[in-house]
């Protein structure tokens, strides 16, 4: 089994030395980096308006824990910053713009 794997190693280290002139890309374009930063940024923002709510004496109830702001928007926007971060992955330029880079 282990002799199996390091001949199929040698094997695509020669097939990878064959082809010079192939040139090597990265996976993802700088628009794809740009919208995963986005939607890191979103989802951070999201869960900056959770934080909070709670009261400093346990016997009184805070009423500021189920504002708005905790319980529809943060939430929102952690939906659609992991959106965004789905978006990131699966965009693919055109191939116009893969010239132009």
């Amino acid at each position: 089994m282990i002799n199996f794997a390091i001949q199929t190693l040698i094997k695509m280290s020669k097939q990878q030395n064959e082809n010079p002139g192939s040139k090597q890309t990265f996976v993802f374009s700088k628009m794809n980096y740009i919208l995963m930063l986005a939607g890191l940024g979103i989802m951070f923002l999201g869960y900056i308006l959770m934080i909070g709510g709670g009261s400093e004496d346990p016997n009184v109830f805070s009423d500021a824990l189920f504002d708005t702001q905790r319980t529809t928007i943060s939430p929102v926007m952690i939906i659609i910053g992991i959106v965004v971060e789905i978006v990131a992955i699966m965009y693919r330029p055109k191939a116009k713009d893969k010239i132009e880079e």
